[in-house]
């Protein structure tokens, strides 16, 4: 199954470009988190030149991801407002799933973090001072109080329970009536993975958990999270919803599911797993 955020294997990521641009360098450019592609959707591709004012571009900034394939690669952005060159469009990252390669998709997804970071940290946070690059990482610096700021990741753990042949699945008030997942929440500071995956199990639905079980992590550029999915077993209570971060949920039957996430996300290939497991498990031995 598909993990089209997941940094590529021929991707060798740097903050500082070279002193020649290439004429065949690869652009990711953005208008808000709006990817410029070819109008023709069955055209999946992105601009490549010295820079982007080649198509009449005016960018608002500029950063240097690193090598792709051998080739260099940036990330810029244009005016909020800017309309695309003729033959192009802005198109959401979502829309373009189906259409590009996981490598490419993955870049891309870096890249609309690293500009969203770039444009919301130009000024200090604590004295309003206006922020400069530093050359030897990528990072912004205050100059009058020295306050560093990286690129933003927001830890959030995925949890699926299991009670011996079922799941446990839950609605959030933003998904469609039908769509169940497994459950997740946000890294608090000062907390574990673990002990975060006990804590929002139990905020949300009222139960806890034993036998924590890591099964993998995901960038996921929306906006800027980090997802670390684990199994887990049931070890007692009964369903109770929170009613704000959670609708409804219940406990599923291998062969009786709901609607389940989209193939590009770890939660559907968290779920695949445990629901893989389960099956192998009914089969007499």
């Amino acid at each position: 199954m598909r993990m089209p955020f997941a940094q590529p294997e021929d991707y060798a990521p740097a903050f500082a470009a070279p002193a020649q641009p290439s004429e065949r360098a690869l652009w990711f450019v953005f208008r808000r988190t709006d990817l410029l592609v070819p109008a023709a959707p069955a055209q999946p591709a992105l601009p490549r030149a010295a820079h982007p004012s080649a198509l009449g571009l005016e960018v608002a900034q500029v950063q240097y991801l690193g090598l792709l394939g051998g080739e260099h690669c940036y990330a810029a952005e244009v005016h909020s407002e800017a309309p695309p060159p003729e033959g192009w469009s802005f198109q959401g990252l979502r829309t373009l799933f189906s259409l590009f390669d996981d490598a490419t998709l993955a870049l891309a997804g870096r890249a609309v973090q690293i500009i969203d970071w770039d444009r919301s940290h130009r000024y200090c946070g604590a004295c309003a001072t206006p922020t400069v690059v530093k050359t030897t990482e990528r990072s912004r610096e205050c100059p009058a109080c020295g306050i560093v700021f990286y690129p933003r990741l927001a830890p959030v753990v995925m949890c699926l329970v299991r009670r011996e042949l079922s799941i446990l699945l839950a609605r959030s008030p933003r998904f469609p009536q039908s769509t169940y997942s497994a459950l997740a929440g946000f890294v608090e500071p000062g907390e574990t993975l673990e002990q975060c995956v006990t804590r929002e199990v139990m905020e949300e639905v009222a139960i806890s958990v034993t036998k924590l079980r890591y099964f993998a992590s995901q960038p996921w550029p929306f906006p800027h999270s980090m997802m670390i999915a684990f199994h887990a077993d049931y070890a007692g209570g009964e369903i109770r919803v929170d009613g704000v971060e959670i609708a409804e949920a219940r406990w599923f039957s291998v062969d009786a599911l709901p609607n389940l996430p989209g193939k590009i996300s770890i939660a559907r290939r968290l779920i695949e797993s445990a629901l893989s497991e389960l099956r192998d498990a009914q089969i007499p031995g």
